[in-house]
Protein backbone atom coordinates (compact mmCIF):
# COMPACT_ATOMS: atom_id res chain seq x y z
CA UNK A 1 0.00 0.00 0.00
CA UNK A 2 1.03 4.02 -0.63
CA UNK A 3 1.07 6.33 1.62
CA UNK A 4 -2.21 7.56 -0.63
CA UNK A 5 -4.50 4.57 0.76
CA UNK A 6 -2.91 4.74 3.87
CA UNK A 7 -4.82 6.74 6.97
CA UNK A 8 -2.23 6.63 9.52
CA UNK A 9 -4.06 7.42 12.99
CA UNK A 10 -2.96 7.99 17.00
CA UNK A 11 -4.80 8.91 19.92
CA UNK A 12 -4.72 12.26 21.54
CA UNK A 13 -5.70 12.69 25.09
CA UNK A 14 -7.34 16.39 25.17
CA UNK A 15 -8.55 18.27 28.29
CA UNK A 16 -11.85 17.68 26.73
CA UNK A 17 -11.23 13.86 26.05
CA UNK A 18 -9.78 11.18 24.35
CA UNK A 19 -9.90 11.45 20.10
CA UNK A 20 -8.14 10.17 17.46
CA UNK A 21 -6.00 11.95 15.08
CA UNK A 22 -5.85 10.81 11.21
CA UNK A 23 -4.04 11.79 7.86
CA UNK A 24 -3.20 10.33 4.88
CA UNK A 25 -1.17 11.96 1.82
CA UNK A 26 0.54 14.49 4.16
CA UNK A 27 -3.25 16.28 4.85
CA UNK A 28 -5.55 15.74 8.18
CA UNK A 29 -8.52 13.70 7.61
CA UNK A 30 -9.61 12.95 10.84
CA UNK A 31 -9.17 14.83 14.55
CA UNK A 32 -12.30 12.98 15.96
CA UNK A 33 -14.14 12.10 19.75
CA UNK A 34 -13.85 8.03 20.84
CA UNK A 35 -16.33 8.30 23.07
CA UNK A 36 -18.77 7.30 21.20
CA UNK A 37 -17.65 3.81 18.84
CA UNK A 38 -20.74 3.99 16.95
CA UNK A 39 -20.22 6.71 15.60
CA UNK A 40 -16.65 6.10 15.47
CA UNK A 41 -17.61 3.35 12.76
CA UNK A 42 -19.82 5.42 10.83
CA UNK A 43 -17.13 8.03 10.38
CA UNK A 44 -14.31 5.21 10.00
CA UNK A 45 -15.94 3.54 7.24
CA UNK A 46 -16.89 6.79 5.14
CA UNK A 47 -13.25 7.64 5.83
CA UNK A 48 -12.05 4.17 3.92
CA UNK A 49 -15.00 4.47 1.48
CA UNK A 50 -14.19 8.31 0.51
CA UNK A 51 -10.69 7.78 0.65
CA UNK A 52 -10.15 4.42 -0.95
CA UNK A 53 -8.20 3.66 1.96
CA UNK A 54 -7.38 1.54 5.08
CA UNK A 55 -6.11 2.36 8.97
CA UNK A 56 -2.64 2.03 10.18
CA UNK A 57 -1.62 3.45 13.72
CA UNK A 58 1.97 5.26 13.67
CA UNK A 59 2.58 8.95 13.49
CA UNK A 60 3.38 11.40 10.59
CA UNK A 61 4.29 15.21 10.25
CA UNK A 62 1.04 16.33 9.69
CA UNK A 63 -0.35 14.33 12.75
CA UNK A 64 2.57 15.74 14.87
CA UNK A 65 1.77 19.30 13.69
CA UNK A 66 -1.91 18.62 14.36
CA UNK A 67 -0.62 17.21 17.94
CA UNK A 68 1.41 20.44 18.61
CA UNK A 69 -1.14 23.00 17.18
CA UNK A 70 -3.78 21.12 19.23
CA UNK A 71 -1.63 21.53 22.59
CA UNK A 72 -1.09 25.40 21.87
CA UNK A 73 -5.05 25.88 21.84
CA UNK A 74 -5.70 23.92 24.69
CA UNK A 75 -2.95 26.35 26.77
CA UNK A 76 -5.06 29.16 24.91
CA UNK A 77 -2.20 29.70 23.30
CA UNK A 78 -3.07 29.20 19.44
CA UNK A 79 -6.37 30.74 17.99
CA UNK A 80 -5.93 29.85 14.12
CA UNK A 81 -5.18 26.45 12.92
CA UNK A 82 -3.01 25.59 9.77
CA UNK A 83 -2.68 22.08 9.16
CA UNK A 84 -3.90 21.41 5.97
CA UNK A 85 -7.12 19.67 5.94
CA UNK A 86 -9.25 16.52 3.47
CA UNK A 87 -12.38 16.21 4.05
CA UNK A 88 -14.29 13.37 2.90
CA UNK A 89 -17.63 13.31 3.08
CA UNK A 90 -20.64 14.49 0.35
CA UNK A 91 -19.84 17.54 -1.63
CA UNK A 92 -22.85 19.02 0.68
CA UNK A 93 -21.07 17.86 3.94
CA UNK A 94 -17.86 19.42 2.24
CA UNK A 95 -19.20 22.46 1.98
CA UNK A 96 -20.86 23.04 5.15
CA UNK A 97 -17.44 22.17 7.06
CA UNK A 98 -15.63 24.66 4.96
CA UNK A 99 -18.49 27.27 6.20
CA UNK A 100 -17.17 26.00 9.76
CA UNK A 101 -13.77 27.65 8.94
CA UNK A 102 -14.97 30.62 8.64
CA UNK A 103 -16.50 30.85 11.66
CA UNK A 104 -14.03 33.44 13.87
CA UNK A 105 -12.35 31.69 17.23
CA UNK A 106 -14.39 32.81 20.41
CA UNK A 107 -17.84 33.39 18.83
CA UNK A 108 -21.14 30.77 17.85
CA UNK A 109 -23.59 31.32 15.24
CA UNK A 110 -26.86 28.88 15.25
CA UNK A 111 -27.56 25.55 12.65
CA UNK A 112 -29.99 29.26 11.10
CA UNK A 113 -27.60 31.24 10.85
CA UNK A 114 -24.79 28.54 9.40
CA UNK A 115 -27.66 27.56 6.43
CA UNK A 116 -28.51 31.05 5.58
CA UNK A 117 -24.51 31.40 4.98
CA UNK A 118 -25.05 28.78 2.65
CA UNK A 119 -27.89 30.19 0.53
CA UNK A 120 -29.56 27.14 2.30
CA UNK A 121 -32.08 28.97 4.65
CA UNK A 122 -34.17 25.78 4.95
CA UNK A 123 -31.94 22.99 5.20
CA UNK A 124 -31.25 23.30 8.51
CA UNK A 125 -31.96 19.95 9.87
CA UNK A 126 -29.42 18.46 6.71
CA UNK A 127 -26.87 20.94 7.92
CA UNK A 128 -27.15 20.01 11.66
CA UNK A 129 -26.86 16.81 10.34
CA UNK A 130 -23.43 17.72 8.18
CA UNK A 131 -22.07 19.16 11.37
CA UNK A 132 -22.80 16.41 13.41
CA UNK A 133 -20.72 13.87 10.84
CA UNK A 134 -17.84 16.40 10.56
CA UNK A 135 -14.39 13.93 11.27
CA UNK A 136 -12.13 16.55 11.79
CA UNK A 137 -13.76 18.42 15.23
CA UNK A 138 -11.83 21.37 16.93
CA UNK A 139 -10.06 22.00 13.07
CA UNK A 140 -13.37 21.99 11.23
CA UNK A 141 -14.92 24.25 14.39
CA UNK A 142 -18.22 22.33 14.64
CA UNK A 143 -18.50 23.60 18.52
CA UNK A 144 -19.12 27.02 17.51
CA UNK A 145 -22.70 25.79 16.16
CA UNK A 146 -25.10 26.24 18.99
CA UNK A 147 -28.78 26.03 18.83
CA UNK A 148 -30.94 29.36 17.81
CA UNK A 149 -31.53 30.11 21.47
CA UNK A 150 -28.43 29.76 21.97
CA UNK A 151 -28.15 26.58 23.78
CA UNK A 152 -25.74 24.17 23.33
CA UNK A 153 -27.24 21.48 21.58
CA UNK A 154 -25.43 17.67 19.72
CA UNK A 155 -21.98 17.25 19.77
CA UNK A 156 -19.66 13.88 18.67
CA UNK A 157 -17.59 14.84 21.86
CA UNK A 158 -20.53 15.19 24.39
CA UNK A 159 -21.83 18.26 25.66
CA UNK A 160 -19.39 19.06 28.08
CA UNK A 161 -16.91 19.08 25.56
CA UNK A 162 -18.35 21.39 23.71
CA UNK A 163 -18.97 23.73 26.90
CA UNK A 164 -15.07 23.08 27.84
CA UNK A 165 -14.08 24.15 24.44
CA UNK A 166 -16.20 27.41 24.31
CA UNK A 167 -14.90 28.47 27.14
CA UNK A 168 -11.19 27.73 26.43
CA UNK A 169 -12.27 30.27 23.54
CA UNK A 170 -13.61 32.68 26.21
CA UNK A 171 -17.31 32.54 24.59
CA UNK A 172 -20.20 33.80 26.40
CA UNK A 173 -22.37 30.43 26.41
CA UNK A 174 -25.99 29.99 27.74
CA UNK A 175 -25.70 27.63 31.07
CA UNK A 176 -28.70 25.92 32.64
CA UNK A 177 -31.58 28.61 33.42
CA UNK A 178 -30.96 29.90 30.29
CA UNK A 179 -28.28 32.82 31.81
CA UNK A 180 -24.84 33.25 29.75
Amino acid sequence: MSENNIIITRRYQSPCGEMIIGSIAQMLCLCDWVCDAERRLVVDRRLARHLGAGFEEGTSAVIEQAVEQLDEYFQEKRSVFDVPLLFAGTQFQQRVWRELLAIPYGTTISYSQLAQRLAMPHAVRAVANACGANAISVFAPCHRVVGSNGSLTGYAGGIEAKRKLLLIENTPIMIEGGKY
